[in-house]
């Protein structure tokens, strides 16, 4: 399976990793790209055809995942219910490639962020929790490599706060109630995001 037929969105969004180098690279990552990343990705990914946020490329991915496989209408309809479109979307296991060329990887739990230090360490420095993003990632003329690396992510102690639970295994009401959650946190996140001065420069893929 190629990177391409994994999750797509639609607009400015849409393209695989290493499309378009002056953009800001940004992974969405949870357990089986499912439902929380999935939902993260096309959410940003609105943003950005929205003009709120641009120069950004978007891959979605997991940590244990089965390859290929579509999302569920639960996550779907969750979307909808936050009038987002849904992506074609097909589930991807997280690869070096992808924390490589990062500039920033976004977990949904904490989890995710011990599975990048694990596994990925070199991308360590450049992974947080949506939630932490959040509350410490602030706008500014800087480009977001550097506002990143300020933050030390590498050496950050994970809290029980950080988490998104996993709707997996709810019915809609709950896939619905983690959206609206989600939704709420990448609009914050998307105004860091924002780049004052279009086109900016990014960290260079290694």
């Amino acid at each position: 399976m190629s990177d391409t037929d994994a999750t797509t969105f639609p607009g400015p969004a849409a393209g695989p990793a290493g499309e378009d180098a002056g953009a800001a690279h940004v992974v969405f990552l949870c357990t089986g790209n499912a439902a929380r990343s999935v939902m993260a990705g096309a959410i940003l990914a609105a943003h950005v055809d929205a003009a709120e946020v641009v120069d950004v490329r978007i891959t979605t991915a997991g940590t244990h995942v089965v390859e290929g496989m579509p999302m569920s209408w639960r996550t779907r309809d969750a979307l909808k219910g936050v009038d987002v479109t849904p992506p074609q979307h097909r589930s991807l296991q997280l690869r070096e490639a992808h924390a490589d060329d990062a500039d920033l990887v976004v977990c949904l739990a904490r989890e995710h962020v011990e599975y990048v230090r694990r596994t990925h360490p070199e991308a360590a420095a450049r992974t947080a929790t949506l939630r932490r993003l959040v509350r410490d990632l602030h706008p500014g003329a800087a480009p977001l490599p550097e506002r990143v690396a300020a933050l030390d992510l590498g050496a950050v102690p994970l809290e029980s706060w950080e988490d998104v639970d996993d709707p997996a295994g709810g019915e809609l009401d709950v896939f619905e109630a983690c959206a609206r959650e989600i939704r709420d946190l990448v609009a914050a996140l998307a105004r860091a995001l924002a780049d004052p001065e279009p086109g900016a420069a990014t960290r260079e893929p290694t």
